[in-house]
């Protein structure tokens, strides 16, 4: 018996593919090591000048930026994962979380800085990781319920017929997560972590540059660069910044995003095989190296045996097995009791703070009016949004090649800050002498109409290619195809994009509605600019009074609007 030495040691030695990935995950450590001293160093004082508007200091501002906000994105996971899934599977904990959740994607990211600013420099007096901690809180909540939406709706909208086939295997309900819901929800959150991520870059500047009265937080990074630069009508240092985002947003998606993608594809739910499938070089990389193949089967092997332990899950609240089963109506009436005393304590709460301020009833009119006013903004801008961005996101939905070319192009419009179109927004509006309420308005849909396209691209790309055929061969086409075949097929999806678009919306609302540059201030009447000018001065009573007027209108729009229609989704339009 012989044996081949060299075919041994190509399998022993690593080959050039083990270099390159080694290379480069070096290389990315050794990033992480030089940030990590400025993150630990000690807090800057008041009046000390943290950002430079000199270009060499930008790729070191760029990756402080983008540990934040991947920091922030691992915490959005473990909370979507956590929060949604609970949602999804208890119907009781849904009656509190939802309503919860549609509260939390209202309240503005100056809401929560707010608020929690003075918490997180509590925590490490004098040091940066406090005010390290804050910006990522703020990022954290500009990504994470648009990840738990998608979560949830995807765990709600499982296919019936393969949930069947979990009860019949026997499935514990910790295997049926991890071989069944959690890979059909894959595509989705995948698409809505990108977008994530993108909201992420939305709101920097208010992460990174932090004024709350007279607190004033300064963080190297991106954001602050731009605030600097905006402050100072810099356009080459304006420039700077947008090229900056435009490298930093490709070599995540070239790095990450897309092999993630590529990868998911095995997770799309058909009967027969794509003609097209995604692709990433990355990938291809990754595949073909031996050490590094090698050095994770371990951690794969370890990771799917856990998956497939029978692992029994507690129920939290004792109820039926099935959510389609009728529960105990007794139970059910005190849960609804126990959560409206909770909710009532907490306005209670809200209404004495408030009232502590002064505030009358004539200024919780004048705020109702704003409030209503910027709900009339938001909807038509949605409306608007959906009637350009549907036709074009399902296009490339259904064309895998298409969507890797766009997919950067994408990320990088979704995370356009929208502070750098100050300067031309507001330049335009007193050169012509326009309405600010109208012109600002499209500030607030610039960011987060990018929520539809994502959800849509997401559920084009896994609606089953079986279906897609089966529709050529019927002969189903032009609006026909659209009315019975797409839309129906990713409405639910849609409807997430929707509603957490509504939701960005209302963020946004607090930089769109009133805009300063240079010397200059235009203001469009709603309570964002409600919000921006209480928080300017430190007016807490009324800061709360927007906020809560704020989540109060939103909350009811998508309990009797969004809702109603995901409701109807849910029951008529899953697969």
């Amino acid at each position: 018996m012989s044996i081949n030495i060299a075919s041994v040691g190509r399998r022993v030695l690593p080959n050039q593919w083990d270099l390159i990935a080694f290379a480069a995950i070096m290389a990315v450590l050794t990033a992480i090591a030089q940030s990590y001293h400025g993150i630990a160093a000690p807090l800057p004082a008041p009046k000390e000048d943290v950002i430079s508007l000199g270009y060499g200091n930008l790729p070191y501002y760029a990756l402080r930026t983008a540990l934040r906000m991947f920091a922030a994105l691992f915490f959005s996971l473990v909370f979507t994962f956590t929060y949604a899934t609970l949602a999804a599977k208890s119907r009781r904990w849904e009656m509190v979380l939802i309503p919860v959740l549609d509260i939390l994607q209202s309240v503005p990211i100056l809401g929560f800085l707010s608020f929690t600013v003075t918490f997180f420099l509590g925590l490490f007096p004098g040091n940066t990781l406090g005010a390290e901690l804050a910006a990522i809180f703020a990022i954290f909540t500009s990504q994470a319920w648009n990840m738990a939406f998608s979560f949830y709706q995807s765990l709600r909208t499982v296919p019936a017929d393969l949930d069947e086939v979990s009860r019949g295997l026997r499935l514990s309900g910790w295997q049926k997560f991890w071989q069944l819901e959690a890979p059909f929800a894959m595509p989705g959150l995948i698409w809505n972590t990108m977008m994530s991520m993108s909201g992420g870059w939305f709101f920097v500047v208010a992460s990174e540059a932090i004024t709350v009265g007279d607190t004033t937080i300064t963080l190297p990074g991106v954001g602050s660069y731009i605030a600097k630069a905006n402050d100072a009508g810099d356009w080459s240092a304006i420039g700077a910044a947008i090229l900056t985002m435009a490298v930093v947003i490709l070599l995540y998606d070239q790095l990450l995003f897309r092999p993630i993608v590529a990868w998911a594809d095995k997770f799309r739910v058909e009967l027969s095989a794509s003609q097209e499938t995604s692709s990433s070089w990355v990938l291809n990389i990754l595949q073909r190296t031996h050490w590094v193949r090698m050095a994770f089967q371990p951690v794969f092997a370890g990771l799917r045996s856990l998956s497939l332990a029978p692992i029994r899950i507690p129920r939290l609240l004792p109820e039926s097995k099935r959510r389609d089963q009728p529960p105990s109506r007794i139970l059910d009436a005190l849960w609804v009791l126990v959560v409206i005393a909770v909710a009532v304590y907490a306005g209670w709460l809200t209404v004495q703070f408030i009232a502590s301020g002064g505030i009358g009833w004539d200024e919780v009119g004048r705020v109702f009016v704003l409030t209503f006013y910027t709900l009339v903004r938001v909807f038509l801008l949605i409306v608007l949004a959906s009637l350009i961005w549907v036709p074009i996101a399902v296009w490339i939905g259904l064309r895998p090649k298409w969507a890797e070319r766009v997919q950067p192009v994408a990320q990088f419009l979704a995370a356009f800050p929208v502070n750098l179109l100050f300067g031309a927004t507001v330049s335009l509006i007193l050169f012509f002498n326009l309405n600010p309420n109208i012109w600002l308005s499209f500030l607030i849909i610039f960011g987060t109409q990018w929520y539809i396209v994502f959800n849509v691209i997401g559920g084009a790309a896994a609606f089953p290619n079986d279906l897609v055929e089966a529709a050529k061969n019927f002969r189903i086409r032009g609006w026909r195809w659209w009315v019975k075949v797409i839309l129906p097929g990713v409405a639910p999806y849609y409807l997430t994009g929707a509603i957490t678009a509504s939701g960005g919306s209302w963020n946004a609302s607090i930089v769109a509605e009133l805009v300063r540059w240079k010397d200059h201030t235009v203001v469009a009447q709603g309570v964002g600019s409600y919000i921006a000018e209480a928080t300017d001065k430190g007016d807490f009573p009324k800061i709360v009074l927007g906020v809560a007027m704020m989540s109060l209108f939103v909350t009811l729009f998508n309990r009797l609007f969004w809702r109603q229609l995901y409701s109807y989704a849910e029951r008529r339009l899953r697969l």
